[in-house]
């Protein structure tokens, strides 16, 4: 059996892509690789998969008909996950599944399947507290626009929220750490890629890029978070518990008391 390295163009498809490969030429991989990832085994076969939707469409068809919901759906979360070595784990997963004449992906004995289910946790909770944390500020052009860093690549989970949420307005969700983002142009959701200036930020309201309602609405939400605050009454680590601070940076009240 070969041993072999797989790189791919980092979308759930070439890893499906990947996936094929590995079946259809009876490799034994030893790494699979995104774009910007450096190579970790050095006495390998470096293969580079190109992804093609029919092989990957062949591959999810026969997890589900393999696999419950749940399975399906922590396959995608943690591969949203980005981590380093996660590719892997889900092959594992998949070999397994496919491999058994029942369904296994709710088996927590399996290493990998509790590895993908742990992190497939984690992108969800990320993913609702993107949902609750987004904050939208109204640009020169008249659309809402709101920038985000999350741990995990969430823009794909968070799409149909949004739409439904904020469907009578145009909006924009962007990703300053992966550079990419969704736009709503009231009928329809498509991601995008654009030169954002630092200077933007992820909150306030910078006057050479936002309404000037906008700034006024922000310093008036600060003065009135201000006024109804309690000091006294102030318990930091409840607080805390369910907001943590890395969320913060959302968050007007938060950043304009500086």
């Amino acid at each position: 059996m070969i041993h072999a390295v797989l790189k791919y163009d980092g979308s759930f498809e070439g890893f499906l892509c990947c996936v094929f490969v590995s079946y259809q030429e009876k490799l034994k991989v030893v790494e699979i690789h995104p774009p910007g990832r450096e190579l970790q085994v050095m006495f390998a076969e470096v293969r580079k998969v190109i992804t093609e939707p029919q092989k990957a469409k062949r591959v999810w068809t026969s997890l589900k008909q393999k696999a419950t919901v749940p399975g399906l759906r922590d396959l995608k979360y943690a591969f949203l996950s980005e981590l380093e070595g996660i590719e892997l784990e889900l092959l594992s997963m998949i070999r397994y599944i496919i491999a058994e004449a029942i369904p296994v992906d709710r088996d927590f004995s399996h290493p990998a399947v509790l590895k993908v289910a742990q992190t497939a946790k984690k992108v969800a909770r990320e993913k609702h507290r993107m949902e609750a944390f987004v904050r939208f500020r109204l640009t020169r052009d008249e659309i809402y626009f709101a920038a985000i860093e999350p741990d995990f690549n969430v823009i794909p989970l968070i799409k149909a929220h949004f739409k439904n949420r904020y469907a009578d307005q145009k909006w924009i969700i962007y990703d300053l750490k992966r550079n990419f983002g969704i736009a709503y142009d009231l009928h329809e959701v498509v991601y995008i890629t654009l030169d954002i200036d630092p200077a933007i930020g992820i909150s306030g309201a910078p006057e050479a890029y936002f309404h000037t309602s906008e700034v006024a609405f922000q310093q008036l939400w600060a003065q009135y978070f201000t006024s109804t605050n309690i000091v006294s009454r102030a318990n930091k680590k409840l607080h805390v518990q369910h907001l943590p601070r890395r969320y913060w940076k959302y968050l007007s009240e938060k950043n304009l008391q500086k």
